[in-house]
Order: C-alpha cells, then structure tokens, then sequence
C-alpha cells in the first residue's frame, strides 16, 4: 500500500471528482458515510454522548456532516466548532447550513471560551485540523487539546490527529490532540509510523472513501506499507526437484567468547527460513556449543579461542551474514576489514561488522552492490550521523544508501527498509520482540533469503515482515514479557503457512452498514 503525501492527496481528491463528475462536497459526504458506518457498527445506536470537535476547513465539514447521519439515527451528540480563523471552507459552510436546518446548533468555541465538560465514558470526535495544517496551532487551541485529554474520554481523529503534520515533526506535545483511534481516508499517513509522530494514535484504520483507483495506482511515492499482498507476489515456492544445493549456502560469521549465542540464533532462524546449507565461521571456543546446539550447520573455526583474527574459508558460500557477536577486538577489526575487501558476493552486515565500518568508512566502498545493512537506532547514527527528526533521518538514510548502494533495514516499532530514494515500512511485529536476540535472528534470516536466491532488497522486505509475523503468532502464546528470540525462530513456519490464509471478509450489508 503506498503512502501519499498530502500534496498528493489532493491531487487525488481533485483527480477523483473531475473524473468521476462529482462535486467536492459529494466527496466529502461519502467520507462523512464511511465515517459513520463505522460508528454505527460498533455502538448499535448506543447513547453514550458524542461530542464533536470540528474545525471550520474540510477536516470539520467532515465532523459537521458526520454529525448529520448521527443525528438522523438517533445518537445523542453535541457539537463545537472551534473557531480559530475567520476563513471557511466552502463545503464547511455548506454543511453547517445543513445542520442548521435540522436545528442543530453548534457551540462555537473562541480563545476565552469555557471548556465543555466530558466524561470519561463519552466520546470525543476530533475533526478540528487535517492534513492541510502547515503551523501549529493557537495557544488557546493547544490549551483545549489538553483539556479533551484531561477528561480521558476515547478520542476518535477523522483522518489525522489534529495539530499532526504529515511531513514534519511537531514542535511540542502539546500542540497534537492525541488519539485512541484514527480514521484516515482511503490511505495511511507515513506520520503514523514512526517514533516521534506515531505515538499521536494509538491505532489506525483505513476508510476507503472512493478516490480513483487508476490515480492511486499510478501515482508513484516515496514510501509504502508493505503486509501480506506486498510480500506474496516475490515469495518462491520449493521445486519438485531439486535437492539442498538449490537454496544455496549461507556462512555466518562471528560470535567471540561469551557471545556465542548470536551466531546459534542467526545460523538457527537461516535454516530455519529455508536456506540449503549453513555453515558458521567462529572463534574455537564456541566449536562444541554450535555442533551440539545445531545439528544441521557445519563449523569451521578461527585459530583464536575466544575471537576472531583471520577469515580463512574453504567454502564458496551464497549469501553472508556478517557481524552477530562479534566482538571488536583489534584483530577482529582486521580480520573482517581483509574479508570485506576480498568478498564480492551478497552481505548482511549487522552487530560489531557496522560498528566497524563505522569506525573505518573507508570499508564502505568495498560492500558489494545492495549490501543489506541492519542498524538499530544507535548503529544507524554512527553510519550517516546525526539527525534533528525522524523525517530528517530518513533523508539522511536515503542519501547513504544512495551513495554506497546499499539496502539499510532501520529496525524499530515499524522496521523501515530504505534502498537509495524509496523506503519500505513494515507492518508487523509487536513489543515483545525488543529483547535481546531477535535482531541476530532477523540477520540470519535475510541471510538465508538471500542464499536462496531473492534480491537482496526482496530478501530484506520478506526477511523484516516474517520476522516480524513470527512474533506476532508466537507472542499469542507467550505474552509481550515472555517472548525471547528463540521463539521467534520457531515461529518462522507458521509465519509462511500464515502467507497462504485466506482471510474471511464480512459485507457492508452482513454487518449492517448504510
């Protein structure tokens, strides 16, 4: 699913109605119908009070004909426009009338005005700013934000929570009315996914509001939501015949004294995701953990006991996972600069091997092409330094990768994958997975992936959305606290069976809708 830009947005808001000879406030209505639908579904015609926020641009003609339907089916609403500028929008005015002649009166609210009260059990519609706003808002309406908050009623945003930019960062909490739920038309925002922003919804659902499906698919953007339909048209399905050879060899190298269980869980979840062969390259000490703990993988072994000095192999393996446990002894450092500048073949390159390359950015141009780079937050700013916001990082990163073609996989709550002027967000996984050894697993599986033939950017998309579904299914079981990275290995089977389920879809009409 791809992710526009307001500016976008619009486009396709103008795009649709010329196309589909419509008139903008005929837009706005079908907006206002999804809107309530998806009210009515889950209150039945409940009386808990809704109190609407609108603003007086189109994100509150939305509230105001939202507001309508609810009237007409007997919820018990009251309604406020928040007044902060004298210019309205055509179609606010326009919906405003229609309230009017159904006697409905709005309070409107002004710098100076009395807070309404709310109560903890009643809601709040919050259809104040849109994607449009560009400033922050108004003291006074900062001011009413925190006291919506206060009451710690359920807060419902139409679109985006109000005093949300869709392209920067706010400057202060207080700014953004903070949502329990959004409701965004026809797509989601980029702002919901990342650390500084997403924490304004706590969750998001998509309200297809009938924008032209020609536009959308040919208009191109920047980022995309990858989920299960982006994932399945690359998967590669096991031919009849062919034998372990076919889904190629995949090494492993690292692990020093103490640390040897990242290379158990990298090698692991590599044969786990369906690599032929695994072999591990470690330092002596961890000989007869690796050969006990995986029977499957084959060991060749540094002459260091306790780290490795020397990269010697004997094999010609696909694909290498690079970094897990490593260590960053001197002579690891030169071990692993020697190997980087000798290796032509794919690379994931992840722990101690970036913070090395950190160290050494002379090492970056011996990466062969679409290398896949794992950073977590504090590996990534020792690669392409640091930034002002979470917008300002992804530049940075696209401009690295850019420049060094690489495929970089910024880990986090939605693990984004950046190649050169285009970013990938992840939809799944869950906080149980922040704990120690999930990111080894990660690396091992992108590993494997990669051995088995898929792209490397193919590898990193599919390799950060099983990852991620693994622990979604297993932490079912475990719950967040429970969950440790080997289960997140064991999950890996049932995330691929979990590709091929259809999912059941009930009707507008099943559930009762307008």
């Amino acid at each position: 699913m791809k992710l526009f830009t307001a500016e976008q947005v619009y486009a396709a808001d103008k795009f649709t109605i010329e196309k589909q000879n419509i008139t903008s406030d005929e837009l706005m209505e079908r907006a206002a119908i999804q809107l309530f639908n998806w009210l009515h579904l889950r209150m039945q015609g409940a009386q808990v009070k809704i109190h609407l926020f609108c603003g007086i641009g189109n994100n509150g003609g939305d509230g105001l004909a939202l507001a309508r339907h609810l009237q007409d089916h007997g919820y018990n609403i009251e309604v406020y426009v928040v007044n902060y500028s004298k210019k309205r929008s055509k179609d606010f005015l326009t919906n405003l009338e229609r309230l009017k002649e159904r006697k409905i009166w709005p309070n409107f609210l002004e710098e100076g005005s009395e807070w309404p009260p709310i109560k903890e059990e009643e809601i709040i519609v919050d259809a104040i700013f849109g994607i449009g706003l560009n400033r922050a808002p108004d003291e006074w309406v900062g001011n009413l934000f925190e006291h919506l908050e206060s009451t710690k009623a359920f807060v419902l945003a139409v679109d985006i929570p109000s005093g949300l930019f869709t392209e920067s960062v706010p400057k202060r909490e207080k700014d953004v009315l903070k949502a329990n739920y959004t409701l965004s038309f026809q797509v989601p925002k980029l702002v919901f996914f990342l650390p500084q922003t997403g924490k304004y919804t706590v969750q998001w659902e998509v309200l297809d509001i009938g924008l032209d499906k020609q536009f959308l698919f040919e208009t191109d953007t920047d980022y995309s939501l990858i989920g299960k339909n982006e994932i399945l048209p690359f998967y590669r399905p096991r031919e009849k015949y062919s034998h372990k050879g076919t889904y190629g060899h995949s090494l492993i190298i690292g692990g020093s004294y103490g640390k040897m269980g990242a290379v158990q869980l990298a090698a692991r979840s590599c044969l786990r995701v369906g690599s032929g062969l695994v072999t591990v390259y470690i330092p002596k000490c961890g000989y007869i953990p690796l050969q006990t703990a995986i029977p499957e993988a084959m060991v060749i072994t540094d002459n260091e006991d306790s780290h490795i000095s020397e990269i010697e192999l004997s094999i010609e393996p696909t694909a290498v996972g690079l970094g897990v446990g490593m260590g960053t002894k001197e002579g690891t450092s030169e071990a692993i600069a020697n190997f980087l500048k000798d290796y032509k073949r794919p690379v994931v390159v992840d722990a101690d091997a970036l913070n090395l390359i950190a160290q050494h950015k002379d090492l970056l141009k011996y990466l062969p092409g679409q290398a896949v780079l794992t950073p977590h937050p504090k590996e990534l700013e020792r690669l392409i330094g640091s930034w002002k916001d979470d917008f300002d990082k992804l530049e940075k990163a696209k401009v690295f990768s850019d420049k060094h073609d690489c495929v970089l996989v910024i880990k986090g709550a939605h693990t984004i994958i950046i190649y050169k002027n285009k970013g990938y967000v992840n939809t799944t996984g869950n906080p149980g997975m922040a704990t120690g050894g999930t990111g080894d697993v990660l690396t091992g599986m992108i590993t494997g992936l990669i051995a088995q033939g898929y792209e490397p950017l193919q590898a990193a998309l599919l390799g950060v959305y099983l990852h991620g579904r693994s622990g979604d299914i297993t932490v079912e079981n475990t719950g967040y606290q429970a969950l440790l990275a080997t289960d997140v290995i064991e999950g890996i089977g049932p995330a691929f069976l979990d590709l091929f389920k259809v999912e059941e879809k009930v009707s507008a009409e099943e559930d009762g809708n307008e």
